[in-house]
């Protein structure tokens, strides 16, 4: 069935409900996630006949470039909106623009085990013991939310660990008595965790009692003639469903990494557009990323027959290089990989030859290999008339570099200095998909259908992708490390100070009192304050 009919016999099929749809190319990869009130409506609008004579470029791309499609049904709008932004967010798909920065929707946390606990607004989720409220897709509704259960129940909106008396003369809740002042002993410790404690219940869903007081008072006012004061009820009345509309939580939909539709024609064809001496069976990505030379990291993916070979991949946090200098990066980054593959081989050798002079009947079996398969073993391009089979099974038949000609001249000197100059390596550079080969002055240019560009560029992309996500995954490790944030009053200044002297937040977390107030902009008050803060986060903790 042709592509479009194809297409057009599922939207037949999407029913009239809200949720997210997801557009695929033909190698089913995710180009387009976008969501809709009424998904059938959304998703006929984009193959109407009409649509072809627009003059927007990008939609007609768009549309020119889809094969397949699936959608996903939720309950409401505002999950949607949810499950859109996750998955932008997961497959990064090339027609979308919102969403792809790594910015978060809102969550509401508080905070139990703090002496007077507050709630407060946080876009990441950190393994600290806290309650957790969200994600919510409206972040104004949330904030005019939070306001009314501050007001509701009478709880602190200040942001101090601990107020004292200095605070509560110029705080704002307490004179307008929205808050009941714990800070000052007007209620015990227990009677406020109280009115959190009906907070929390209120947020997850037992809200009926104020709805409906704020529905018969925006009747009442309606009667009255009073519509401003109407209009108002009704606004906080619609903001308060938002927050406390139950959604679901969304798993990873899963899909995985396209695929060739022939992944050994595509090999052939790189042999004749690269001149290779056999297909390479064996395929080993680099990539470098860092954010202004911070989180330097590297990955290194493995195709095996054009497929992932997902249990050969690795990935480096970049040791030497100062600033950011992608081309030492991947220096360093080749230069550590295939080391270790040399001394590897060298120990394989060895182990080998006590084998065989131990074992001989049993060596002589193992070397009776087909042509295909000592190929595949051997990496397929090397020469082995001086190395047992062992030696050279792990290298690859084509390493490929996310990059131009400086970081392929960078991974090629790093090789030869290793004496793996004989292995074949290409650069793939992104704005033009230009292909860069050693002793080549111009670049390789391909035709964009071609299959061998194709899977060029999902070994790019793959290791592009494992880059970002251990990179992300450092960048928010260190976030959910500085606890410290969360101190009110602590500044960058006193924060480096006290991570110079103590080296870690681990070790902050053993020191007494008496260390932290050593520490420069620190007296006794505030390093008690602050060794008090540390052990109620180290509670949930340990």
């Amino acid at each position: 069935m042709p592509a479009t009919e194809q297409i057009r016999s599922k939207i037949s099929q999407i029913p009239h409900k809200p949720g997210i749809y997801l557009m695929k190319d033909r190698f089913g990869t995710v180009i387009y996630v976008g969501k809709a009130r009424d998904l059938r409506k959304r998703v006929h609008q984009y193959f109407h006949p009409s649509r072809r004579h627009g003059w927007d470029l990008k939609l007609n791309a768009l549309v020119e470039a889809v094969h397949d499609l699936d959608v996903h049904v939720v309950r409401t709008e505002p999950e949607a909106v949810l499950l859109e932004g996750k998955l932008i967010k997961e497959f990064h798909p090339r027609y979308n623009v919102s969403f792809r920065d790594d910015k978060h929707f809102l969550l509401l946390k508080v905070n139990l085990r703090d002496q007077i606990p507050r709630f407060a607004l946080t876009r990441l989720k950190q393994d600290d013991g806290a309650q957790y409220f969200g994600p919510f897709a409206s972040s104004g509704a949330l904030r005019r939310t939070v306001a009314l259960i501050r007001q509701k129940f009478n709880l602190r909106g200040c942001r101090p660990l601990l107020p004292n008396d200095r605070d509560y003369k110029h705080c704002l809740y307490a004179n307008l008595k929205y808050c009941t002042a714990p800070c000052i002993g007007n209620v015990s410790r227990d009677d406020y965790l109280l009115q959190i404690q009906a907070a929390c219940d209120f947020l997850s869903g037992q809200s009926q009692e104020m709805e409906t007081e704020l529905e018969t008072a925006m009747k009442k006012a309606s009667a009255n003639l009073e519509f401003e004061r109407a209009a108002e009820l009704r606004d906080m009345l619609s903001d308060l469903k938002k927050t406390t509309q139950k959604t679901n939580k969304f798993v990873r939909i899963p899909y995985k990494l396209p695929v060739a539709l022939n992944p050994d024609e595509d090999l052939i064809e790189l042999v004749r557009v690269l001149g290779l001496p056999n297909p390479p069976y064996r395929i080993e990505g680099f990539d470098i990323s860092n954010i202004s030379g911070t989180f330097a990291v590297a990955s290194m993916v493995s195709f095996r027959n054009g497929r992932p070979d997902r249990a050969n991949y690795r990935r480096f946090r970049i040791k030497s290089v100062t600033g950011q200098d992608d081309f030492a990066c991947m220096a360093e980054t080749i230069r550590r990989r295939y080391t270790r593959l040399l001394k590897d081989s060298t120990q394989g050798i060895k182990s080998s030859k006590e084998k065989s002079s131990s074992q001989p009947a049993e060596r002589e079996e193992k070397l009776e290999l087909t042509p295909d398969a000592a190929n595949d073993r051997n990496g397929g391009g090397a020469d082995e008339t001086n190395a047992l089979p062992a030696a050279n099974a792990a290298f690859p038949n084509l390493i490929l570099i996310d990059g131009g000609k400086g970081q392929l001249n960078a991974a090629c000197a790093e090789l030869e200095k290793l004496g793996l100059g004989h292995l074949s390596a290409i650069g793939l550079a992104k704005e033009f998909e230009e292909i860069y080969q050693p002793g080549e002055r111009e670049p390789l240019r391909l035709s964009h259908e071609s299959g061998a560009l194709k899977l060029l560029q999902r070994v790019r992309d793959e290791s592009h992708r494992f880059a970002n996500t251990y990179s992300a995954q450092l960048r928010l490790r260190r976030i959910s490390e500085s606890v410290l944030d969360e101190f009110p009053g602590i500044g960058e200044r006193r924060k480096g100070a006290l991570l110079r002297k103590f080296g870690s937040v681990q070790r902050l977390r053993m020191a007494t009192v008496e260390q932290i107030a050593e520490v420069p902009g620190f007296g006794g008050k505030i390093a008690a304050e602050l060794r008090a803060f540390i052990e109620a986060r180290s509670i949930g903790e340990s």
